[in-house]
């Protein structure tokens, strides 16, 4: 078990609900579309829960080796940082990491295309390979983006595009201009997610040259950006619901408003690091919260 449990820590399981959560809004969407294959929906899970995993060992290997991860880091301590576990050892793991996101990916893709939609198989890999390549080079590698203020624009485009589009292709075997505003609401929520986290540690990357869009802009403007974020999800979902209305129960996600607007009021008042810190899980849940609601909105008609 005391093996186990620095790796468990490692891959940082607390993040994997909002990995999953653009999965949930494809899916759904497509249901409602009239396609579901759970098969599909499995494999997508394993894929992008394996990928979340992939970026996070590689975070911990790229921050590790380079010393971002320091005493000064507020939040949990990380693997290499720790000792638990060392950088040579976390590679070789990143390593077979890839493997497992490689099978996983072509795997899905020939569940969901066969030999019938060739080129879609083919885009689809094509996707899992740039993704393999967002989740290592957020930090590892000689120019990381994460370092030079880019995190923020692939976390929309991945946790937001790709996640939706590319699940409600997998499904529906064409892509539909429903899935384009719940699309940029969870990007919009997600990008929230890291920058409430660069928010956290902005001092602390400012120390060690590690340049995010929170450093560039600073405490307050990054707290405007927040507001920017969430409020802008939060519109984009109801213009969704208002362009897209066939029932009540559309709306059901207005639900996960109320701890986002609480969230902000937090946000403003916000002031070390622990404050930011403490806002994460809340933030990170209740996305995890808006994907489900929305998407069971959509189902129960």
């Amino acid at each position: 078990m005391k093996k186990i449990k620095p790796w468990l820590s490692a891959m940082r399981l607390r993040t994997l609900p909002l990995s999953v959560s653009g999965i949930i809004i494809g899916t759904c969407l497509a249901a409602y579309n009239g396609r579901f294959d759970i098969y599909v929906f499995i494999l997508a899970i394993l894929t992008t829960v394996s990928l979340q995993i992939l970026s996070n060992l590689a975070n911990d290997y790229g921050d590790g080796v380079r010393g971002t991860d320091n005493s000064d880091r507020v939040g949990p301590e990380r693997a290499i940082q720790s000792g638990e576990i060392t950088p040579d050892q976390m590679f070789e793991a990143i390593k077979k990491n890839i493997l497992i996101v490689i099978a996983l990916t072509i795997s899905l893709a020939y569940v969901a295309f066969g030999d019938t939609y060739f080129l879609y198989a083919l885009f689809i890999i094509f996707l899992g390979g740039l993704s393999i390549y967002a989740a290592i080079n957020y930090t590892m590698g000689d120019s990381p983006y994460g370092y030079r203020a880019l995190g923020d624009f692939f976390v929309f485009i991945f946790f937001g595009f790709v996640s939706v589009l590319g699940t409600y292709l997998l499904n529906i075997k064409s892509i539909d201009h429903i899935v384009f505003l719940p699309a940029i609401t969870l990007g919009l929520l997600s990008v929230a997610v890291l920058n409430l986290n660069n928010m956290r540690d902005l001092e602390a990357d400012k120390n060690v040259g590690k340049i995010t869009l929170a450093v560039k802009l600073g405490k307050n403007k990054s707290k405007n950006y927040h507001f920017f974020l969430i409020i802008g999800a939060m519109f984009t979902a109801l213009l969704f619901s208002i362009l897209y209305y066939v029932e009540p129960y559309n709306f059901l996600y207005l639900f996960s408003f109320i701890p986002l607007v609480i969230h902000l009021i937090k946000i403003k008042k916000a002031v070390s690091p622990n404050d930011f810190d403490s806002q994460l899980k809340v933030i990170a849940l209740t996305t995890f919260m808006f994907s489900i609601l929305l998407g069971i909105g959509y189902l129960l008609y």
